[in-house]
């Protein structure tokens, strides 16, 4: 460390990550495994990590692998289902698994229960159109060792055995059907998170909480970070070759403001999350598992609805949603001003363009912030007929950034995936996007290594391996032994 007159102190390090949530965790680690000398720093400006996005209260907690969400395998036009979004999905998640795995193994995390637990995924299809979707899901996904374990049955009496508080009080007559699959997971990424920092402390990184980045310039061939401690105002400068921005909302404005042309044209749009909660322990013992559904008619994607099973500090809970709010924060400890100071002269025709070409989505939102109790209540008697307003409370679920862009024309919202960007020669790496985003942490962070570090896949290779090997079958069952989750049994399909 050097002091510069009138700039504070000045650090030098390999590798600066910004951002204390689960996908700088990741990187941290595999950077610490693969090049033990490299110095590593991650910055956090909550006082403590996986606070944000990753913490459980701001999730569903749901170990995205295409076991139940229906957004992953879109109906073609002859009735058929695609599966390619929900096969990718469900390895990059058995890579995470089986990282999480090895390292529990050496180890460098502590108690795979504290973080990951059974929990089975469940598709629910209402109506003829409901039912036949979900027999052409199921007739897609057959044969993929990945679904091994999916069932489907459109038998009351399955279906009562399946989900008891779905199907308690509901009339006869309307078309059901179900798919379940035993190895679907709940996780904890707030806990992963910092169990996933604490290896890199043991491994020689640095983790500093409360520490906040005020600017980032690319100056001399190398990047240099503006920080300030928030509870002392002390400021000082870290330089770097390499600067990974996992910041969540934080991510666009920050790269924004250091000027880099690969976002120029993104813009971003905050929606927050809200969710009805029950901790009653009569209705968390009716549902064990977690069921997605179909999203409303006129509704988009994003608004697929799930009733969940939580397990969060041991505590079980139902929470079901999710119902869009609105606050121009871009982090659920954000500034009031964070979406109009992301306007730029670069996106305006981007934010114009999205406004105009998604009125649906607009009415959507406009819908949800106006929305009654009533309204949300109606929506959880679809799932839960006999559900009663006092057994359940509103509750907050985090702060997402839509990210904006265009799209053959037109204003595009990304709704799902996460894309790397990548700037100057690859010595920035920044991650914007939402869901599964956290379930395929590994295989996201391994694509940020290539592009930041092109050709060095073969140098690291045996290290890589030894830590995140192909998910075959048989890695993965060992993987989920050592997590102490259920093991994917072979069903068969349809019954």
């Amino acid at each position: 460390m050097r002091t510069v007159p009138g700039t504070g102190s000045v650090e030098d390090w390999d590798a600066v990550l910004v951002g204390g949530g689960v996908m700088s965790a990741t990187l941290g680690v595999l950077l610490a495994q693969v090049e033990p000398d490299r110095r590593v720093l991650v910055v956090e400006r909550l006082d403590e990590a996986g606070c944000e996005s990753s913490a459980a209260e701001n999730n569903a907690g749901t170990g995205h692998a295409g076991l139940c969400e229906f957004n992953y395998t879109p109906r073609r036009p002859d009735g058929t289902v695609d599966p390619g979004a929900a096969v990718l999905i469900a390895e990059q998640f058995a890579a995470s698994l089986v990282f999480w795995a090895r390292l529990v193994e050496r180890g460098e995390l502590g108690p795979p229960g504290a973080f990951v637990r059974s929990v089975p995924h469940l598709g629910l299809g209402r109506g003829a159109d409901g039912v036949a979707y979900l027999r052409a899901r199921v007739e897609a996904l057959r044969g993929h060792p990945l679904f091994a374990d999916l069932e489907y049955s459109d038998d009351p009496d399955v279906l009562a055995t399946w989900l008891p508080l779905v199907m308690a009080g509901r009339t006869e007559g309307e078309p059901m059907a179900a798919t379940r699959a035993a190895q679907g997971t709940d996780v904890d990424f707030g806990v992963l998170t910092r169990q996933l920092l604490a290896a890199l402390r043991a491994r020689g990184g640095e983790v500093r909480l409360g520490t906040e980045v005020t600017s980032l310039r690319r100056r001399g061939g190398r990047w240099e970070l503006a920080v300030r401690d928030r509870a002392t105002g002390a400021r000082r400068r870290l330089r770097t070759p390499y600067v990974f921005v996992g910041a969540g909302g934080g991510t666009l404005p920050l790269l924004q403001s250091a000027r880099v042309p690969e976002v120029r044209r993104y813009g971003a749009f905050p929606i927050s999350g809200r969710f009805l909660r029950t901790d009653r322990p009569e209705l968390v013992a009716a549902h064990r598992g977690k069921v997605y559904g179909h999203a409303e008619p006129g509704a988009p994607a994003i608004s697929v609805p799930h009733l969940d099973l939580r397990v969060v500090d041991g505590r079980e809970s139902l929470l079901f949603g999710p119902f869009a709010a609105f606050s121009p924060r871009f982090l659920t400890r954000g500034r009031l001003g964070d979406l109009v100071r992301s306007v730029r002269p670069g996106n305006l025709p981007v934010l114009l363009a999205s406004v105009r070409d998604n009125r649906a989505l607009i009415a959507y939102l406009v819908r949800q912030v106006t929305a009654r109790p009533s309204s949300r209540m109606a929506a959880l008697r679809r799932f839960v007929p006999t559900a009663r307003e006092e057994d359940w409370r509103l509750v907050d679920a985090g702060q997402r950034v839509q990210v904006l862009k265009e799209t053959d024309g037109r204003g595009t919202l990304v709704g799902f995936g996460t894309e790397v960007v990548t700037s100057a020669g690859g010595s920035l790496a920044a991650l914007l996007g939402a869901s599964p985003g956290a379930s395929t942490a590994v295989a996201t962070v391994l694509d940020v290594l290539d592009a930041g570090s092109p050709g060095r896949r073969d140098e690291w290779g045996a290290r890589l391996a030894e830590l995140v090997p192909p998910p075959t079958p048989d890695e993965l069952a060992r993987a989920r032994r050592v997590l102490g989750l259920a093991p994917v049994l072979a069903v068969g399909g349809a019954r």
